[in-house]
């Protein structure tokens, strides 16, 4: 009999569990799986708890985009498809000056009709002449940053207040330091000569059947919890509060070590954050340490209120409202809980908001819990024309949580990964730091990665 591969996995966050989760349950071989996480939990950037009564409300990621397949299939695998819910709230807001809905006909902010975004009053009339000019302006040269790309086709109302926004909600970016290769909708535009005319041709293309967000009823930490027992059923060790502080290569073997271990591994899959792998990965390159230290994340707090129903307003519709960078004091976006999810009605019949503060360029970290509570009620008064006093309030702060892609970020990746295949094969990369956020875009990497070891590993002599 041959004796089982071993694989340590680094990071138990949705990545790294789901890459293993693949591992165990569809390889051919019998392979020793160790999962560490230098955290006393798992799920990374996810978490679910209690709040104002609910059992379940969302601490970060409330739901995931179910009309590309990965989030989905890992939903079903894990049998909560019976599980889930989607928002009860599909319309949000702009607030420039005031509140004003976000036009329709758009591909995550890029206008695909002249008509809903000639109508909509959160431009002047001389932005949108300037955003016309993209029907008539020659093919633009693509220098993988969005905010230039789309200035150039738009014009600066487009990129500041509705491109930006949309995009900086999702990536906590500054759309003029990111690159556009990150975000594939946009990108996909920008092989036509006209981008409205590209994004129109997309959305007539673009699958509308079945909702565009699902989540667990309890929440997407549900997936997490479900993960977790699954892939310790299928023999994978979990180990929380181990924090990797060295990773080396000795022959054909690589020697993890934490504080608690020096744990011996035929391939080791990294889902870290890059400037946190970058610590631990001197040993193996110092280059790629180099490179990957260099690489910024963005301070994300988010802080959630129950606001009681007498000092809200009907009028107040949607799922939240974003605010462009050239208005925003601190809040960038607000998410009326209650409007966009069902389930988040409590005896009380409070509105459940939950609002972010913080992004790529603005430091949040230092203020006190206090002092974001204030600010928070400040904005949401001047945003909301009324003032707040909620009944309940929790604050959640996320270090480093948003990996920011700097133009030509895929270029570098592939230099790093080049370099690794050839100084440390059987070392790979995947997570939120390199092809991806979203929590789809994080089973997907997963999985691939999932296969690229198996792979890796069956090409090894026992």
């Amino acid at each position: 009999m041959t004796s089982p591969k071993r694989v340590v996995v680094v990071g138990a966050g949705i990545t790294g569990l789901t890459a293993a989760f693949s591992l165990a349950s569809q390889s051919a071989r019998s392979i020793d799986i160790t999962v560490l996480d230098a955290k006393d939990t798992t799920g990374g950037l996810i978490r679910t708890s209690p709040f104002a009564g609910l059992d379940a409300v969302d601490e970060g990621a409330d739901a995931f985009l179910s009309r590309v397949p990965w989030a989905t299939q890992l939903a079903n695998d894990l049998g909560l498809t019976g599980a889930l819910t989607s928002p009860s709230a599909s319309h949000a807001w702009i607030w420039h000056e005031k509140m004003h809905p976000i036009p329709g006909d758009i591909m995550l902010g890029v206008p695909a009709s002249v008509r809903s975004f000639g109508k909509s009053q959160l431009f002047s009339n001389s932005g949108k002449l300037r955003a016309g000019l993209d029907l008539v302006l020659p093919r633009t040269k693509n220098n993988d940053c969005i905010g230039d790309y789309i200035r150039r086709r738009f014009g600066s109302q487009v990129q500041e207040r509705l491109v930006d926004p949309l995009v900086g909600s999702i990536y906590a970016a500054d759309t003029d330091n990111f690159s556009i290769e990150a975000v594939p909708q946009i990108s996909a535009l920008t092989s036509s000569r006209s981008m409205l005319l590209a994004a129109r041709k997309a959305r007539s293309q673009a699958v509308t059947e079945g909702p565009v967000f699902s989540t667990p009823l309890r929440g997407i930490g549900a997936m997490i919890a479900t993960l977790e027992q699954r892939v310790e059923s299928l023999g994978v060790q979990i180990r929380t509060n181990n924090s990797v502080s060295n990773i080396e290569r000795v022959g054909a073997a690589y020697y993890v070590t934490t504080q608690h271990d020096r744990i011996e591994a035929d391939a080791v899959i990294l889902t870290s954050p890059a400037a946190h792998t970058a610590k631990f990965m001197t040993s193996l390159n110092t280059d790629v340490a180099n490179s990957l230290s260099r690489w910024d994340h963005a301070d994300v707090i988010l802080v959630t209120l129950a606001v009681p129903r007498d000092q809200w307003t009907d009028a107040l519709t949607g799922s939240g409202y974003l605010v462009p960078k050239p208005d925003q004091r601190w809040v960038t976006a607000v998410s009326f809980g209650s409007n966009k999810w069902a389930h988040w009605k409590n005896d009380n019949n409070d509105m459940i908001l939950r609002a972010s503060l913080g992004r790529d360029g603005v430091e949040v970290m230092h203020l006190s819990d206090d002092d974001v509570v204030n600010l928070v009620l400040a904005d949401l008064t001047l945003h909301l024309g009324r003032d707040i006093a909620p009944r309940e309030t929790r604050i959640t702060r996320w270090v480093d949580a948003f990996p920011q892609y700097r133009p030509h970020h895929f270029v570098t990746l592939a230099g790093i990964e080049k370099t690794l295949g050839a100084t440390s094969p059987g070392v790979f990369l995947a997570g939120a730091s390199y092809r991806g956020i979203g929590i789809p875009a994080c089973v997907q990497q997963a999985r691939n990665v999932a296969q690229t070891t198996a792979e890796y590993l069956s090409n090894l002599a026992d």
